[in-house]
């Protein structure tokens, strides 16, 4: 029989973990976007034990696991260093935006802050998919920044060329609005991977946590 290959992180339960990664992550929670609409927040997540097993994870071709989690002093003190925890739908994100590359037919670059970033983020005031790790903020394709309408639009039109379901952030400098980069959204989608522990769903109330 063929030996399966398995993918190389660690999957989490993130209701089983410390109180402080509880506090950033918040999994199972419900957060309202900004229509006011209910969104739960993923409860399963990838450990990443270091920078180098960031650097070496190869989520799909031509993307690396370390390209989606770089924040800044902004993001919760416990998200800052390692181990760390991204949701598991990320992988979903990577793959989806192999489908742009190969039709930009350069590199594309992920923006600091851009890719998961926790709802103990600063920056974060409501449910965003970048909670989920399904959502993406590009600031240059090859040699084009992407700071301008034009450039903008551009490459969105591209993107749902080949990702017709993608939500595209519209350009413009009001809140909901991008001017500085191309934001990609998958939605609010979270994946639960046949090796994620399986749920307590008997008592019906499988996002209780104790202590």
């Amino acid at each position: 029989m063929p030996q399966i290959q398995s993918f190389p992180l660690k999957i989490v339960d993130a209701l089983q973990l410390e109180a402080p990664y509880r506090a950033a992550l918040r999994p199972g929670e419900v957060l309202h976007d900004e229509q006011g609409r209910a969104r739960r927040l993923p409860r399963f997540f990838y450990e990443v034990g270091s920078w180098k097993a960031a650097k070496e994870t190869e989520l799909a071709p031509s993307f690396g696991l370390y390209e989606f989690i770089h924040t800044d002093v902004r993001e919760a003190d416990v998200l800052r260093g390692f181990p760390r925890y991204v949701p598991c739908a990320l992988t979903l994100l990577a793959s989806a935006l192999v489908a742009f590359r190969q039709k930009v037919g350069t590199y594309v670059f992920v923006a600091a802050n851009g890719g998961y970033r926790s709802p103990g983020h600063a920056l974060s005031h409501h449910a965003s998919p970048h909670h989920w790790g399904t959502a993406v903020n590009i600031y240059r394709v090859g040699d084009d920044f992407l700071d301008n309408q034009e450039t903008i639009e551009r490459y969105a039109a591209l993107a749902r060329e080949v990702m017709p379901w993608v939500w595209v952030r519209p350009y413009g400098h009001a809140p909901g609005f991008a001017n500085d980069h191309l934001h990609l959204d998958l939605g609010y989608a979270t994946l639960v991977p046949h090796e994620a522990p399986g749920e307590d769903v008997a008592s019906g109330n499988d996002n209780e946590n104790t202590e």
